[in-house]
């Protein structure tokens, strides 16, 4: 009688579904908290109309928020099954890599955009002066999001758990999907902004 090969990923675990569904609540509910401001300002009002303030404070609960997902992540690889693959002697050096390499996309493109500039400024009318090109926008136009993938692959494979990689695989598809529709709404933010401009000076 055959014996049944140990399953690459344990679908039966509560964990994974807790941390597929923090990975995808994050982008959710930041574009659908900063679209509501935008339109709305919700959290300008909250916060007796200091829209800085009020960034401020959604930054922090995406900080927190980013922070939990990260816990719950860890928490679904520790309840999962490794890979013979994940485990060769070399694969820590590609986790580590990758790891760096994607803080270093995170940091320096918050360094970049300051905190109003990466937690989504512009939907409370904290605009930039002008694109930022400098890098890491000069590698990519989603530093933040594309360096966080990067990281959840290196803890992946440091974790040696297949689970880790399907995770992974759901934080840039998550990403991707947001960026199509973070993107154009920005987009045309500032191109409302450069109408208005062109505007005042007509009628200057």
């Amino acid at each position: 009688m055959l014996s049944s090969s140990p399953a690459v990923v344990d679908f039966s675990q509560r964990s994974l579904y807790i941390s597929a569904l923090s990975i995808a609540f994050n982008p959710t509910f930041w574009n659908i908290v900063a679209r509501r401001e935008y339109h709305h300002k919700t959290l300008t009002h909250l916060f007796n109309n200091r829209s800085q303030l009020a960034c401020y404070a959604l930054a922090l609960t995406i900080f927190s928020l980013g922070l939990f997902r990260d816990a719950l992540f860890e928490r679904a690889l520790r309840h999962q099954p490794t890979h013979p693959l994940l485990t060769q002697p070399f694969v820590p050096y590609i986790a580590y890599t990758l790891i760096a390499l994607g803080n270093i996309l995170v940091l320096s493109s918050t360094w970049a955009l300051g905190i109003t500039g990466t937690y989504l400024g512009d939907y409370f009318g904290i605009l930039m002066d002008e694109p930022v090109t400098s890098f890491p926008f000069n590698i990519t136009g989603a530093p933040m999001y594309y360096g966080s993938t990067m990281s959840f692959v290196g803890t992946a494979l440091l974790y040696g758990r297949p689970a880790g990689l399907v995770l992974a695989g759901e934080v840039l598809a998550v990403y991707l999907v947001a960026l199509s529709y973070e993107d154009p709404f920005t987009s045309e933010i500032y191109a409302k902004r450069e109408r208005e401009r062109r505007a005042g000076k007509k009628t200057a």
